[in-house]
């Protein structure tokens, strides 16, 4: 798998953006209100503060974030989503986790 390609060029190798993985496990209704979401700042993978659309989510990151209705989220990465899919689909995707897990 040399080249990267399409849709699942982040799965070949194991990551996903994180505003695609938000959009695709139905965070936000759009991609590029995934992207204003991480941008804002409230974002952490792991422990570490994220503010770039870009960073590589992986399976098995912990994903803490501010949503749109001020409530605090945390999550675990199960599977990597190839599409976006139905909402049972997109919670298949993640793990919810409650504080302190």
């Amino acid at each position: 798998m040399g080249g990267r390609d399409g849709e699942r060029a982040g799965t070949a190798y194991g990551t996903m953006r994180l505003d695609k993985f938000l959009w695709f496990a139905r965070f936000a209704k759009t991609r590029s209100l995934a992207q204003d979401l991480v941008e804002r700042g409230r974002f952490r993978i792991d422990g570490r503060p994220v503010d770039r659309a870009a960073a590589a989510v992986r399976i098995g990151n912990i994903l803490t974030f501010v949503a749109h209705h001020g409530e605090v989220r945390t999550i675990r990465v199960e599977i990597l989503p190839i599409r976006r899919g139905p909402p049972s689909e997109a919670q298949a995707c993640y793990q919810e986790l409650l504080v302190g897990e």
